[in-house]
């Protein structure tokens, strides 16, 4: 059977929105870096390392969701489907609904250009049968995807519990801004992650095997790269702790001594204790993200969940009042 080639919607987020970005926050009181800056070709492979570490729970548990539920989200899918898988990586959980939903097409988004058209060609090659779109794209802006087929209903799949790395005010946004996408008769898979042990979730971020770790510290890698940075990683430390007032984890990089380092000929300086907030992951209760979904624009149609409340994976609708 002859494999269809990936079709390509759009280039990689520009060079200029990584420098703006990086300065700005690097400016700011406190220091931060937005997350998606996490994934260049590196990142994003010691993030598939990270979700194969015994103590990064949020992998095992949403695959043992979705294989128990994936023939129900076909059944309230329906055939001829257009699936499409935010955030995509390495599309690996996607392939438990590929293989049950048989979508007439499928449109992979990352921000990862080179990762993701890694990821769609495998897919294209082990479903020959699948229409493959690949559209490179930043998730925290709106974005649009001209000539996808018109055929069945749109689902979007959005599996990681990376709904939490925006605070409650933009994920609402996110989603919101999904539905014209997803048209009147759309919907949406979505896995997300519980409040629980605040000792589960400190094990999560801080991983025996220090991938977690390296995963944050590539971030100056990506600035001595792509931005001539004068940084040394060796001078920063990976910090991650469970925020419980704010119900997230916070994910930090720490000066290990008072320090001035060059941003693409910027200086910044810092104290011995200083640190940049590389990533927020808000946890939820039911009711909280209940009422998320309610006020970005949808129903809530099915809710599937472990054994222990660990995490849960929502169909969403959209809402057509």
């Amino acid at each position: 059977m002859k494999i269809q080639p990936v079709l390509i919607h759009g280039e990689a987020p520009e060079s200029s929105d990584f420098r703006y970005n990086v300065l700005r926050g690097l400016s700011a009181q406190p220091k931060h870096i937005p997350p998606k800056f996490f994934y260049d070709r590196r990142g994003s492979a010691l993030f598939e390392d990270i979700c194969r570490l015994p103590e990064y729970y949020l992998t095992r548990i949403e695959t043992a969701i979705l294989s128990r539920c994936a023939r129900e989200i076909a059944k309230l899918t329906g055939p001829d489907s257009v699936l499409i898988e935010l955030g995509s990586g390495a599309s690996r959980k996607v392939r438990l609904l590929l293989e049950t939903l048989r979508p007439s097409v499928y449109l992979a988004v990352d921000i990862s250009r080179e990762f993701l058209l890694d990821s769609t060609r495998r897919l294209a090659r082990d479903y020959p049968w699948l229409e493959v779109h690949a559209a490179c794209a930043d998730l925290c802006t709106p974005f649009s995807v001209s000539g996808l087929p018109q055929v069945g209903r749109r689902l979007a799949f959005y599996p990681g519990s990376s709904i939490g790395n925006f605070d409650p005010d933009e994920a609402r946004a996110l989603l919101s801004g999904l539905c014209p996408l997803l048209g009147r008769d759309g919907a949406l898979v979505i896995g997300v992650d519980f409040k629980k042990d605040p000792a589960i979730l400190h094990a999560a971020y801080n991983d025996s095997a220090g991938i977690t770790a390296m995963f944050n510290l590539n971030l100056l890698v990506r600035l001595r790269r792509e931005l001539r940075a004068d940084v040394d990683s060796a001078a920063f430390a990976h910090a991650a702790f469970y925020n419980q007032a704010a119900g997230r984890i916070e994910m930090h990089l720490v000066s290990r001594k008072a320090q001035r380092i060059r941003v693409d000929g910027v200086p910044f300086t810092f104290a011995e204790g200083e640190t940049i907030h590389t990533e927020s992951s808000y946890k939820y209760t039911p009711a909280e993200f209940y009422a998320l979904a309610d006020t970005a624009g949808y129903k809530v149609e099915r809710t599937w969940t472990d054994p222990d409340q660990m995490f849960s994976v929502y169909y969403l609708r959209v809402a057509t009042n």
